[in-house]
Order: C-alpha cells, then structure tokens, then sequence
C-alpha cells in the first residue's frame, strides 16, 4: 500500500524533467506510446488543462496485453478481425460489454485472467470544467444512447487521486494500478506507477455529454519519468552515455597519436598532418553529440536545439566526407606513388563536396523524422543521394587501391606493398559489416508501419541508427591509423623506393635506384648509408628501413668465382673477353 501513498508533490517535483507529449482532441490519433526504463520511482502521469471539458474514455497500459484491448465484432473480406474499443450502446446491445464498462475501454480477457493482473488501468474520466452539480451520471455514447451509472455512485471519492478503487474481479490484494469503477472526477494528475520496463501506451476516446450534447474538448499533456531526469524519450536517451563514451575512448586515441607525432615531429607525412587533424574533429564531434543529446534531455525540443542540431550535423558530415577524402587519396598514391594527382585531385574534392552536403541532410532528417508516419519517398529523399556518394566513394577506392597495389607488387615494393594490402583487407571488412548491416537494417525498417514495430525496436532503434556505424568508424579508424602512425621511417618510406634483395628483382628497378645500389656512400650522404648500408655490414644509424646484406658474404654466385680464381680455375670463353674488353678500355682511357 505504501506505494499508492506517495505525495504527489514529489511527482510534480518531477514533471518538468519527464518525456513530455502534448495531446489535443483534435488529434489525428488518439494514442501516445513510449518505452520506458523502469525502477521503483518511475510513473507515468496525464495532466488536463482546466478549460478542458467533457467525458473521456481512458486506457493506460503495457504493449505486451495489447491483445486483451478491444473485443473482435466482425471480419473483413480477407479474414481480418475488426474490433471495437469503446463499450458503446451498439456494442452492448451486441454483447460486447457489460452495463459497468459503458464508456469505457472493452478488456476482453480469457477465462482465469482477471484484470488487476495486467497491466491495463481504465476508466470513464470526467473532465474539470464539467464537474458542476451533477445530479447523475448520465452520459451518452458516441451513437447518442444514453446510459445511467448502474451503482448509483456519479463521482468516485473525493481523495481518489491518492486513494484508488479496486475492482473486485481480481483475488489480488496488491494491485499497483486498479482501475476505479463507476466515473472517475479528474482534479489532479492521473498517475499510473510503472516498474517494469516496457513499451506503454495512453489512449483516449471522448464521449458526448448528454446535457451540452457537445462533443468533449480537452488539452493535455502525457509525462513519461523514466529512470533518467531529463525529457529525451527513452529510445534516445542511451546516446547520451554512449556518445559520452565514445568522446572518453577518442580522447585517449588523441592522446597516444599527439604522443607519437611529438616523438617523430620531424619525420612527418602530409597524410599524418590530415589524420592528426581528423582525430582532433572526431573528438570535438564525440563532445557536440553529447552535449547535444544533454542539451535535449534538460531543455526539450525549440529553436537553440534545432540550431545546435545543425551544428552537429556539420561536424559529423565533416568527418565522413574528410575520412573518405582521405582514404581515396591514399588509395590513388599521393606522396607515396604519385608527387600529386593533377586534375583527379578536383574530381576527389566535388566527390568530397557533394557527400557533405547530403550527410548534412541525412543527419537532420534522421532525427526530425518520424519514422512510423514518414512516408517512403521522403526517406529515400534523405538516403539515396548520400547512397550513391558513399557508392561512389566506396567503389573508386577499391578500384584505385587495386591499382596501386599492383604497381607496388609491379615494383617490388614488400614493405609498402604489405601496407597497402593491409589497408584493403581493412576496407574490405569494412565493406562487409555495412553490407550486412544494411541488410539488418533494411529488414527492420520495413516492418516500421506494422502495429508493433515501435514496440519490438524502442529499445535498439538507436543502435540501428547511430551506434553501429560510430563503433565501426571506430574500429576502422583505429586500425588505417595503427598503419599510417608516425615512426622513424616515415619519410624515406615515402620518397624511396626498397631496394632489390637478388640481381633477377634489381632489373626491375630504374637506373637512379640500381646506380645507388652500386654507390659507395659518403659519410656525409645519409640517404645512400640508409637505403643501401655501408659496405662493411654495419649499420648507419637507427633509421635504416630496407637494408641489404653483404655481398660478398650473401652472393653465392661471387663466392664461386672467388674460389675459381683462388684455385686457378681457368675463366670461361665469356669472361675471358670481358676482362679484356675491360682492359682494352682502360688503355685507350690512360
């Protein structure tokens, strides 16, 4: 019982930190839904404005008894049941109903299944401005039939807002919500506690007044106190801790990049100046989107937030339309392959344009809409332009980083070949999981005008919709990073080609290449002494990237001319000539 005694006060407390949703009699659907994360502090309430007036039939309830609301009466041509929800004069003629439910929502419950033991509460509510000196509690139905409360009792009693009835239909004594008999008064918020989490819905259905015979007005709004104090619903609210999350996990990427570039400050690429950059905007991002959703959760909905909604949608189309830049540059070879990409260079740049414009439009869009009353056009006006750019992009990368790939492989490049091909396999994941996500996705949206779609997807709808494709950038950021992060070896990784390990792949190489093989480094040449060694086996410096052996210890082809010559093998007719075409040419030289 201790629960039915809470103060209201401490309700009201509460109400201007609760989802709100404002219903009218004018509306289009007389039904308001909402998840909601349940604990032992968490209600719904419904509050009317006093200009309101008339008799309402009023149904609280969780989505998994749906199926108990409303009696089926008849069936369509294709088998369909119809039903009826409100006990009018026609339905209990009909014997859908009883005398006591006349105004009120029809529970139809099998046979053992009482009504304090679901979740529905009911009643027929008489409004404020109507509760004037009333002699009986006589109403009429919407088909003009009127009725008399069969107990005599017009109003139930004065405290019933702190105080409840009970149904006698029900053995349980510890019902949390009993719907009240007879008409209930409204004078305070109607409150239903909830402690378990659902999917719960408010509807309501106004009956004629027989007396005014005018049709029931009324403006009111539904609160929804969650587990949380804010006025997100509770579909969105995971974003706040997720996105806060993800801010905390990028901080710290930030942190060891920043590290990394401050020890190799001088060996820096232009591709790690971009990603230097673009870890610092996901970051301010990962901060917009939180301060965002914090932002709706205390203020609602108005000009500031769709302003400050603007704004992140800058951010994050910044970020996409920068990282694809990005990865289609590296996959064309700049600064590794090519010195620049000319015209192309444009091309990349409108690609880049015009896929920031439409993930502007689709960040906006995918929160403004809704998705159950959108209609398909309208969504696709938001999805298919940003399709084909990310297509577009998707596509142009695989195919140049292909490209490349076999230039380098063309080339004999092992190292920045092994980097190029780790980067496609990176893609390539990449391309799948979106694939299949895609699919899920695809699957799930196109029950979206089902009955119970909202009441099956409330709870992951944000994961559908943001929180996989964050984790993915995550992880595939993290991981193109991990390869182009700074080192020792970055700059001749760049501007040298590796070196051929045998004489068949030295004839692959141009002559620059080949005659730096065959050079003797200077002392003070530290490009020579790091690409090819020194002579004598010991390395220049730490900074060598590709080094080769000695040769007169490795090439096993030398070493049997040695031995030749030392047992005084005779040379063969070909080297004989060369050695003196050799000597020939150095007389006529001195």
């Amino acid at each position: 019982m201790y629960l039915h005694l809470i103060p209201l006060v401490l309700s009201f407390s509460f109400l201007c930190a609760a989802y709100q949703v404002p219903v009218l009699d004018a509306d289009y659907s007389r039904q308001i839904c909402s998840g909601m994360w349940a604990n032992e502090n968490t209600y719904i309430n419904v509050t009317f404005e006093d200009a309101s007036q008339g008799q309402l039939a009023m149904v609280i309830y969780e989505w998994s008894d749906v199926q108990y609301l409303g009696k089926i009466t008849s069936f369509t041509d294709d088998e369909l049941p119809q039903k009826t929800y409100v006990c009018t004069s026609n339905a209990l003629a009909g014997g859908f109903c009883t005398q006591a439910e006349m105004g009120k929502f029809i529970i139809d419950l099998p046979i053992g299944k009482y009504l304090n033991s679901t979740s529905f509460w009911t009643a027929r509510v008489e409004l404020p401005a109507n509760q004037t000196e009333r002699s009986d509690a006589s109403v009429a139905s919407s088909d003009g039939s009127f009725w008399n409360n069969p107990d005599g009792n017009p109003t139930p009693p004065a405290d019933n807002h702190t105080t409840p009835w009970r149904r006698s239909l029900s053995p349980r004594a510890d019902d949390l919500n009993p719907s009240p008999d007879g008409l209930y008064s409204y004078s305070q918020p109607i409150q239903y506690f909830v402690r378990k989490t659902g999917y719960y819905c408010v509807a309501m259905i106004p009956v004629t007044l027989q007396r005014s015979e005018e049709h029931a007005t009324y403006k009111g709004t539904v609160f929804f106190q969650n587990t949380f104090d804010g006025m997100l619903p509770a579909t969105d609210y995971p974003k706040v801790n997720f996105y806060f999350a993800m801010f905390l996990v990028y901080a710290a990427f930030g942190a060891a990049w920043a590290w990394l570039c401050y020890q190799h400050v001088q060996e820096l690429l232009p591709i790690q100046y971009y990603l230097s950059g673009l870890v610092g905007l996901v970051i301010i991002e990962m901060v917009a989107n939180w301060a965002y959703y914090r932002y709706l959760n205390h203020n609602g909905k108005g000009t500031a937030s769709t302003v400050f909604l603007i704004v992140v949608a800058i951010l994050d189309a910044g970020r996409n339309s920068m990282s694809f830049f990005m990865l289609l540059v590296v996959s064309l070879g700049l600064s590794v392959v090519r010195e620049s990409l000319d015209r192309t260079m444009l091309k990349c740049q409108i690609l880049a344009g015009a896929h920031f414009i439409f993930g502007i439009l689709y960040a906006v869009g995918i929160v403004e809409l809704e998705l159950e009353s959108a209609s398909a056009l309208v969504l696709l006006m938001f999805v298919i332009p940003l399709a084909f750019t990310l297509s577009g992009f998707l596509l142009w990368i695989l195919y140049s980083l292909n490209a490349t790939i076999a230039q380098l492989r063309a080339r004999k490049q092992r190292y920045k070949l092994s980097m190029f091909e780790n980067l496609y396999r990176i893609l390539l994941f990449t391309v799948v999981v979106i694939a299949a996500f895609f699919v899920v996705s695809t699957l799930s949206f196109s029950g979206r005008l089902a009955e119970d779609y909202s009441a099956k997807s409330w709870r992951v709808r944000w994961w559908l919709l943001d929180g996989w494709l964050a984790l993915l950038y995550l992880v595939a950021f993290a991981a193109i990073s991990y390869l182009w992060r700074p080192s020792a070896n970055n700059r001749r990784l760049a501007m040298s080609d590796e070196i051929a390990q045998d004489e068949e792949d030295a004839e692959d190489y141009d002559l620059e290449s080949m005659g730096q093989r065959g050079r003797v480094p200077d002392e003070d040449d530290d490009d020579a002494a790091t690409l090819v060694g020194r002579r004598d086996g010991a390395v220049a410096d730490d900074n060598v990237v590709f080094e080769i052996g000695d040769e007169d210890d490795d090439d096993e082809e030398e070493a049997k001319k040695r031995r030749r010559r030392l047992s005084g093998e005779p040379r063969s007719a070909q080297a004989e000539d060369e050695r003196r075409g050799l000597m020939h040419d150095g007389e006529e030289t001195s």
